[in-house]
């Protein structure tokens, strides 16, 4: 699988079971070449018109399954989301 297979896959919270969107980037880690995190895009700004503030960053420990369309994790979407920078 390429990395940019991922980003047309919907990611859902099995937790909550709750869509967080579908993956926009990945952190790989330079030294050993390992995905590290999936970087999906936090709900948009007034109805998505004004951009987004935040997005979740998902270590790779908590996909638990990537399936033909989907991806699922086990997360706190609280703990996972990361105010953007800008």
């Amino acid at each position: 699988m390429r990395i940019c297979d991922l980003r047309q896959k919907e990611v859902i919270n099995i937790c909550t079971c709750r869509s967080l969107g579908c993956v926009n980037d990945a952190d790989i880690d330079s030294c050993t070449g390992c995905v590290v995190a999936l970087i999906v895009p936090g709900p948009g700004k007034l109805c998505s018109f004004l951009g987004r503030d935040t997005e979740y960053i998902i270590p790779w420990k908590c996909v638990k399954q990537i399936g033909n369309d989907i991806i699922l994790v086990e997360i706190d979407e609280d703990e996972c989301k990361k105010k953007c920078d800008g």
